[in-house]
């Protein structure tokens, strides 16, 4: 078969074939006019090299496996060199894992360090938030967890949730007592918990989509999405822009500004319904299922 068959049946590059080729790896034979023309065999080299490199194998390093494939060898995984090179490769792997979580331990220690040195105010007046009823939300873009933008004046048909909050803690770490006490500031990571528990629900109720909102930085709500495995993205205003636009409430916390908790629906990018203020935080996934379902029901 001709390199680009081969490339087009194993997914991937004639670049990475001719590299494979140069290494002595899968080798064709030249045909009277240059072309290359590989045996059958060259699939499953291919395949092992692109499935050992999956598992963090150089090309050199898959090596073993693929010369005891080309001798006509089914048991590759336990000849000498094969199980040296994975006992190396798993080695290796767990030094960057201790290198990675000495690096992740020392950012959490200097997050903490930061979190327990808040101090706060009290809360600011903000605008009524029920009055943003009928009021269409602004084309403001922001880069949510997901690693793409999303225009809040441009979510799509059908019904959005928005729920912000103020700030999520971490685990080990408590907020200062001061921020408990405020109303509104506690519960987001329960709020954040019982949304994830309920997305199925919710969505099926009526949402098209789910989102979180707070002026906490990407890599902060990365760490929530991470750690709690949200199936919904968050997204990140530091700069408070759409408190700006839409004069949402918010308090302050030592030098941080931070959103009162509500949740908006978005349908068709109007603002349909505002739950605010939210005494229950973490069982307020239930009222925003309720709603969806009575809504659904009242137009069907």
């Amino acid at each position: 078969m001709r390199v680009g068959e081969l490339a087009r049946r194993t997914g991937t590059t004639v670049r990475a074939l001719r590299y494979y080729e140069s290494a002595g790896l899968v080798v064709p034979r030249r045909l009277s006019n240059g072309y290359r023309d590989y045996d059958p065999i060259a699939l499953r080299l291919v395949a092992q090299i692109r499935e050992l490199m999956a598992l963090g194998l150089s090309v050199e390093e898959t090596r073993p496996f693929v010369e005891s494939i080309a001798d006509g060898s089914d048991d590759a995984d336990v000849c000498a060199a094969a199980l040296a090179t994975y006992r190396s490769t798993v080695a290796a792997v767990q030094d960057r894992i201790g290198k990675l979580t000495t690096q992740r331990e020392a950012l959490d220690a200097r997050l903490d360090a930061a979190a327990t040195q808040v101090t706060t105010r009290a809360p600011a007046v903000g605008a009524n938030p029920s009055n943003l009823v009928g009021s269409p939300l602004p084309p403001l873009r922001f880069y949510a967890t997901v690693g793409r933008p999303v225009d809040l004046g441009a979510l799509g048909p059908g019904r959005s949730v928005i729920f912000v909050y103020p700030l999520t803690g971490r685990p080990g770490v408590d907020l200062p007592q001061s921020l408990l006490e405020i109303h509104g500031a506690r519960s987001s990571t329960e709020q954040a918990t019982w949304l994830r528990d309920h997305h199925t629900e919710i969505r099926t109720a009526g949402a098209a989509r789910v989102y979180g909102l707070s002026a906490q930085s990407t890599g902060y709500q990365r760490e929530l999405v991470h750690r709690l495995r949200l199936p919904y993205p968050l997204i990140p205003d530091p700069r408070l822009t759409l408190a700006a636009a839409l004069r949402l409430p918010t308090f302050t916390a030592g030098d941080m500004t931070l959103y009162e908790r509500l949740t908006l629906i978005v349908t068709d990018e109007v603002v349909e319904h505002v739950f605010h203020p939210i005494p229950a935080p973490a069982s307020h996934a239930l009222d925003v299922m309720r709603w969806l379902t009575q809504r659904r029901r009242t137009a069907q």
